[in-house]
């Protein structure tokens, strides 16, 4: 999803900073008139310590209100290809996200869930596995997937976070 948001928004190829892969620039989006400040980092750190990354990241660029980090993330129980945004809320035994809280002091950040399902097993190890596998879905269905989250970030710059998902 960042990768197809660097291409969307023609931003310079990213660079290592801050234990990931860093993309700035200026970007327009649809239903904007002014071009907004924009960075895209895809941190490099194992997923559970993404807020090594994300923390140090957001002092460095000023980001005071977390509203305006938003993290797009897989998630096991979303349905595949829904998708679903939201400001704040629970980490639901996420370490990703417990990790990003810790970097950033609040979980009051920016979500975007790409629904990838959950496996017919509830045993840690076979999940484990199930989310670091490829998709087993056909290419078109990924790519839609991956389109429709690009699409929720855009819509959360462009209109806000739905104000239903605020609880």
């Amino acid at each position: 999803v960042a990768e197809r948001l660097i291409e969307r928004w023609q931003m310079s190829k990213p660079k290592r900073r801050f234990k990931g892969l860093l993309s700035e620039g200026r970007i327009g989006t649809p239903g904007v008139d002014t071009p907004v400040r924009a960075a895209v980092l895809m941190p490099q750190t194992y997923m559970n310590d993404a807020g090594r990354s994300v923390g140090p990241a957001r002092g460095a660029l000023g980001i005071e209100d977390l509203a305006h980090v938003l993290v797009v993330y897989d998630e096991i129980d979303i349905p595949f290809g829904e998708i679903r945004v939201r400001l704040g809320g629970g980490l639901a035994g996420h370490n990703g996200l417990k990790s990003i809280r810790q970097g950033l002091g609040s979980t009051e950040f920016g979500r975007v869930r790409a629904g990838v399902d959950r496996p017919p097993t509830t045993d840690p190890d076979r999940v484990a596995a199930y989310v670091l596998s490829r998709f087993s879905e056909c290419k078109a269905d990924v790519e839609a997937l991956i389109a429709g989250a690009a699409d929720a970030v855009e819509r959360v710059l462009r209109d806000g976070y739905p104000q239903q998902s605020r609880s």
